[in-house]
C-alpha cells in the first residue's frame, strides 16, 4: 500500500509569495510530480497548513489545484487554517463533532486524519470531543492496521523551535493512550515542523515531512529560521512486513 503526504503548502492571495517562495507553485509541482510518478498510489493525504491567511481565496486555489490531482485526496488543518472559511468551500468534509477529520478504508487498513487545530493558537489541540471521535473510529477499526495522520506532531523531534509549539502535552499523552489500546497503529505522521524526520514515539512508527512551500531550518537551538532547501512531500509504504518512509525532494523546475 501507498499513501502519499502532503503538508504545509500555505495557499494565500493570488500571487502573494509565503517565505519568499510561490505557494500555489508549489502545491501545484508537488501534484504533477505525484501524477507523473505515484497516480498508483492508493492515497494522499494533507496534513494541514493549507491556507498561510485563512482567506477564502486560498482555497478556492486549493480547490482548482486538488482538481488535477489523480490519486484520491483526503485533508485536514493546522494553525494557519480557519475551519469556518474552509468549509465553506469544502462543506462536505466536517466530521459530527464540526471538525475536519476522517477515517478512509484502504482494504485491511485503515487511514484516519485528525483535526488539531485550535484557533489562535500556533500549537495544537485534541479536544474531548475530538478524542472521543477517535476513540470510536479505533474501535470501529478494531480488526484493521491503522495509519494516523495530524498537523501537530505529538512528539519532539529534537528542534527547540519547532518542538515548543508541537501539540500539547496533554492530548499527545491522550492520543498515545488511545494508539496503545488500539494495539495496531502501524504509523503516524505529523507535518507543522517543515523538516523530514523519523523515529519511535511511544511504542510507533513516527514521522513528519517536508512542506511544499518553504522549508525549516536544522538548528538545534532555540531560534527559528527558513533553510533554503527544496519543497517535498513523503511517500508512506505500508505491508504486513514492514512500514517505511521515503522522503522526496521535488526537482528543480525545468529538470
Amino acid at each position: 500500500m501507498k499513501i502519499i503526504q502532503l503538508s504545509d503548502p500555505h495557499l494565500a492571495q493570488p500571487g502573494q509569495r509565503v517565505g519568499g517562495r510561490d505557494p500555489e507553485a508549489g502545491l501545484a509541482r508537488a501534484i504533477a510530480d505525484i501524477n507523473l510518478r505515484h497516480a498508483d498510489a492508493d492515497l494522499v493525504v494533507i496534513s494541514g497548513d493549507l491556507s498561510d491567511d485563512g482567506s477564502p481565496e486560498s482555497y478556492a486555489t486549493l480547490e482548482r489545484l486538488l482538481a488535477a490531482l489523480l490519486p484520491p485526496v483526503r485533508l485536514t488543518l493546522g494553525n494557519h487554517d480557519d475551519r469556518p472559511a474552509f468549509l465553506a468551500r469544502f462543506p462536505g468534509l466536517a466530521c459530527d463533532s464540526g471538525h475536519v477529520q476522517s477515517m478512509t478504508a484502504l482494504g485491511e487498513t485503515r487511514v484516519i486524519l485528525i483535526d488539531t487545530l485550535e484557533e489562535g493558537e500556533v500549537g495544537g489541540r485534541l479536544c474531548e470531543k475530538r478524542l472521543d471521535w477517535l476513540e470510536a473510529r479505533l474501535a470501529e477499526a478494531a480488526a484493521s492496521d491503522v495509519a494516523l495522520f495530524l498537523h501537530h506532531p505529538p512528539m519532539p523531534i529534537g528542534l527547540p523551535a519547532p518542538d515548543a509549539c508541537r501539540l500539547e502535552p496533554g492530548s499527545a499523552e491522550a492520543l498515545a493512550r488511545l494508539c496503545a489500546r488500539h494495539g495496531r497503529v502501524r504509523h503516524l505522521s505529523a507535518g507543522h515542523v517543515h523538516r523530514p524526520s523519523a523515529g519511535q514515539w511511544q511504542g510507533l512508527s513516527v514521522s513528519t515531512v517536508r512542506s511544499t512551500c518553504q522549508q525549516t531550518a536544522l538548528l538545534f537551538e532555540n531560534r527559528f529560521a527558513t533553510a533554503d532547501e527544496a519543497p517535498g512531500y513523503g511517500i508512506l509504504l505500508l505491508d504486513p512486513e514492514a512500514v517505511t518512509m521515503h522522503f522526496h525532494q521535488l526537482p528543480h523546475p525545468g529538470s
